[in-house]
């Protein structure tokens, strides 16, 4: 049997990836993962109440692009969050089943065939989440990793491409606050990529998935500045998601919002091939999208966690304390021989930033990193930060 070849030369996922690293070897004690980042904060009771309440759903299909209560209260959110004019929910706003489906689909949806006559560019930040490297794949496009490293503050500088490159780029995938290192595009960023998308016509995704999980100030939204610029509405999508915001990753609850042009081609692909979200968990994401105050209080707990971290890590040369986000991306010299390291000396599991990163022609940004995921109780977290001090205080590869 023949099976296409577009996939074939993937690397293997980053947590399959983690195992073979880590299972030949016994752990050093007490197991904590502290490597994915799926959230453990306690979710706001009244979306269970809710679920409860609309449970009667279930026995409906639910409808493609999202009830009309979920829309209405994710366009009211996008107004009072980013401070945007009226948001028309009706062609403006689509429902997901998280941002991973979206960041797939919107890739299939909307990336050309050819890009000025040949193969188009599809741009990915390196580090990255690996979904945008199999969605430019799926779309027939050739992904181009940009390097995000410390020099230029962990955002990739996608305007220091050539002209050739940058003509043929139909898409850019862009996450910020970024995972892994939780750094926050600005304004003047924001503003940068959308002159040169406009330059160069292609469109910008803006993975926001952490947008409001930050310590000081409120990241940015891509779509405020769009609107502050006067920029054509369908050079951008912006993708949110209640996994990270309200600790609900089992919901599959996000949203994309983009220009109606744009919409109208994403609503044809889920038309066909969508799986809408459940009318219950719909009608309960409504609510969720409605109150803010468990929002600040998961923000806080964070906040607590990383306060922590400045204090048990602080010292060491390789940290750097993130902006927003919920990971640490901390560099080490060799992630994967750090990360076996402080697993055969205490149980911790990290992850190697090599596992999220590909290997490019200026070397590959994650391989001398480890990404903690700070999702766990903040008890737990200490004792892994702490695990994770003294296996760095130590020798390399030594048990």
């Amino acid at each position: 049997m023949q099976y296409p070849q577009r996939f074939s030369a993937l690397p293997e996922y980053a947590f399959p990836r983690l195992r073979s690293l880590l299972d030949p070897v016994p752990a050093g004690g007490e197991v904590l993962h502290m490597s994915i980042g799926e959230p453990k904060h306690r979710f706001p009771a009244f979306a269970m109440e809710a679920l409860t309440e609309h449970a009667a759903g279930f026995n409906k299909y639910p409808p493609n692009a999202g009830a009309p209560e979920l829309r209405s209260a994710i366009a009211r959110w996008l107004e009072r969050r980013f401070g945007l004019d009226h948001v028309d929910e009706d062609s403006r706003v689509l429902s997901l089943n998280g941002t991973r489906e979206g960041l797939f689909n919107a890739c299939l949806a909307l990336c050309p065939e050819k890009k000025n006559g040949q193969q188009p560019y599809v741009l990915l930040p390196n580090p990255f989440y690996q979904c945008y490297m199999v969605a430019a794949r799926a779309a027939g496009a050739e992904a181009v990793f940009v390097n995000a490293e410390a020099e230029n503050g962990f955002l990739p500088d996608f305007a220091a491409l050539g002209e050739e490159t940058l003509n043929r780029t139909a898409i850019v995938y862009m996450c910020s606050p970024s995972n892994p290192q939780g750094a926050v595009a600005t304004r003047e960023y924001w503003r940068d990529l959308l002159a040169l998308a406009e330059k160069h016509d292609f469109i910008i995704f803006a993975d926001e998935c952490y947008s409001e999980i930050y310590r000081h100030e409120a990241p940015v939204g891509v779509l405020t500045v769009a609107q502050e610029t006067g920029a054509d509405p369908e050079r951008v999508l912006a993708f949110h998601s209640l996994s990270k915001r309200s600790n609900l990753p089992g919901f599959r609850s996000g949203f994309v919002s983009t220009g109606p042009k744009n919409m109208r081609e994403l609503k044809q692909l889920r038309d066909y091939t969508g799986a809408p979200v459940p009318l219950p968990i719909q009608m309960a994401s409504a609510k969720v999208w409605a109150d803010e105050a468990h929002v600040e209080e998961n923000r806080n707990l964070y906040r607590a966690k990383f306060d922590l971290a400045d204090q048990i890590l602080g010292n060491l040369p390789g940290y750097s304390s993130p902006e927003a986000g919920f990971f640490l991306w901390i560099k080490t010299g060799n992630g994967e021989q750090t990360a076996l390291d402080i697993w055969q000396k205490s149980g911790i599991q990290v992850l190697p930033g090599a596992y999220l990163s590909h290997d490019t022609a200026h070397g590959n940004p994650g391989s001398e990193y480890i990404r903690v995921a700070m999702v766990a109780e903040i008890d737990e977290i200490e004792r892994g930060l702490n695990a994770i001090k003294e296996a760095l205080d130590a020798p390399r590869g030594t048990a």
